[in-house]
């Protein structure tokens, strides 16, 4: 029975490894207004740990709007985006209230 499972257990980690993460303590860059740029940003991987952490992107991490943070900083990149669902008003700046329509 012992051997069973070492088995199913050997199989179950012979798939392919995950990558190492790249650590990254997005702590002095969240929840700060706009602090950073891409320019700090040694690269691509950490500006995305940025956005996720605030997908509202007070930095500007993410001008296009595609959940992809300076996609051109140097690798590691990290290319999985982030859901950004919320209305901008004319500058990009995000419209946290709802907004109300006119009175009729």
């Amino acid at each position: 029975m012992v051997g069973v499972i070492a088995a199913i257990a050997l199989t179950a980690c012979s798939g392919d490894p995950a990558p190492p993460e790249h650590p990254f303590d997005v702590a002095p860059y969240v929840h700060q207004g706009h602090v950073v740029d891409c320019g700090t940003f040694k690269a691509q991987a950490d500006a995305q740990a940025v956005l996720r952490a605030d997908a509202l992107d007070p930095n500007g991490l993410d001008r296009d709007g595609d959940g992809i943070a300076c996609p051109d900083l140097p690798e590691p990149k990290d290319r999985k985006p982030v859901h950004r669902d919320f209305m901008t008003d004319v500058d990009g700046a995000p419209i946290i209230e709802p907004i109300k329509p006119p009175p009729t």
